[in-house]
């Protein structure tokens, strides 16, 4: 696969649904992404079991505060710092053969690729996310017991800030704190990760299923029925209206946005931190994170980010079942809603029976200020 300009439109729809209401603004990076495509034939996209097991691939993409990345634009040569210093932290100087998005949902869904037009080398068809997630212990590496450092930070002046020897809650604290004299966002580059053990610890597939999504989605008639709908994204809608109510996620918990459904008159509401976490149907619960939850917007189907949700929307609710690698009964804790700091039990379409086991204590409570939303 090679991204094209012309394939930016449903790279950039369908990263936006998967960031289900998070994963920053997706609209700079494609701007910025069209720009770089134009004199080009495109970024390859390989599949993972394309490359050489020994291939090496480097994990990046934006952190932090990715709405300031609309007025904060990188300079350029941030990408490139990252990776340099990455690279002689961990002995890899030679450049790597491909790089790969540390999360598909959102903006770091286009900032891999244009990483990758930048510096000239591919982007595999994987992530570490597979969605919007917003944390940097939620990476699939971490689900599959390895670690996020060393890594390195780069703010947009070019001061660079290498993390080793820290756990993955360490990372997320450290880069938080980083965070805060940068401006409000960063560029975060992990260690290379060979090829051939990608397949155990990250998301394979993921931007090819962007794309796929994202064109299923435009290729939709406008004000398209709830079926077509269900039908395009591989999911269901969970009902169709105006938002009645909005609760903004603050520091004393999460928030909340309401719909009454027009055909029957039930009331959804979705709660939300970052993203959409859960979905409820006239107080029962029938779906949850990992499972992709969006608010599309009823007549041009574009994704509504939990931030910008008004009272008085038309919208769709819909629920995408998650990635396959978060199904798993080891790896859900990290994603489900009490990985989160609710109570409630997941939730999921691929449910066949009761729920996967949840072993997350119930006191446990999330980070606050997650290092990737704005």
């Amino acid at each position: 696969m090679r991204i094209r300009t012309d394939q930016v439109p449903a790279l950039e729809r369908g990263v936006a649904l998967l960031g289900s209401g998070g994963g920053g603004d997706t609209r700079t990076g494609s701007v910025l992404l069209r720009g770089l495509l134009a004199a080009t034939d495109g970024v390859p996209v390989p599949a993972v079991a394309d490359l050489p097991a020994d291939a090496l691939v480097v994990p990046l993409g934006v952190v932090g505060a990715t709405a300031v990345f609309t007025e904060k634009l990188p300079g350029g040569g941030e990408f490139e710092l990252g990776v340099e210093a990455i690279g002689r932290w961990t002995g890899q100087r030679a450049a790597p053969a491909a790089l790969m998005s540390i999360e598909v949902g959102g903006l770091n869904g286009i900032s891999a690729l244009v990483a990758g037009a930048t510096l000239g080398l591919p982007v595999v068809d994987a992530d570490l996310c597979g969605r919007g997630l917003p944390r940097l212990d939620q990476f699939s590496l971490v689900a599959a017991g390895r670690r996020v450092c060393p890594c390195a930070l780069v703010e947009p002046g070019g001061r660079v800030v290498l993390v080793d020897g820290a756990s993955p809650a360490e990372v997320e604290r450290t880069a938080r704190g980083y965070l805060a004299t940068t401006g409000g966002w960063a560029v975060l580059v992990l260690a290379p990760v060979p090829a051939g053990q990608l397949a155990d610890c990250a998301v394979v597939g993921s931007v090819g299923a962007a794309v796929r999504l994202g064109a299923a989605v435009l290729a939709l008639p406008e004000s398209a029925g709830a079926a077509a709908v269900a039908a395009a994204i591989g999911g269901r809608v969970l009902g169709q209206g105006p938002v009645v109510e909005v609760c903004h996620a603050s520091a004393s918990g999460p928030g909340s946005a309401s719909v009454v459904d027009r055909g029957g008159g039930a009331v959804v509401r979705l709660v939300m931190g970052t993203e959409y976490l859960l979905a409820l149907v006239d107080g029962a619960l029938v779906g949850t994170t990992p499972d992709v939850l969006a608010l599309l917007d009823a007549r041009t189907l574009t994704p509504i980010p939990c931030d910008r949700v008004r009272p008085g929307d038309e919208a769709l609710v819909v629920q995408v079942p998650a990635p396959a690698f978060w199904t798993r009964p080891d790896r859900l804790p990290l994603v489900s809603p009490r990985g989160f700091g609710l109570p409630q039990p997941p939730v999921l379409l691929s449910d066949a029976g009761p729920p996967a086991p949840d072993t997350t204590a119930p006191g446990t409570t999330a980070p606050d200020a997650p290092v990737r939303e704005g």
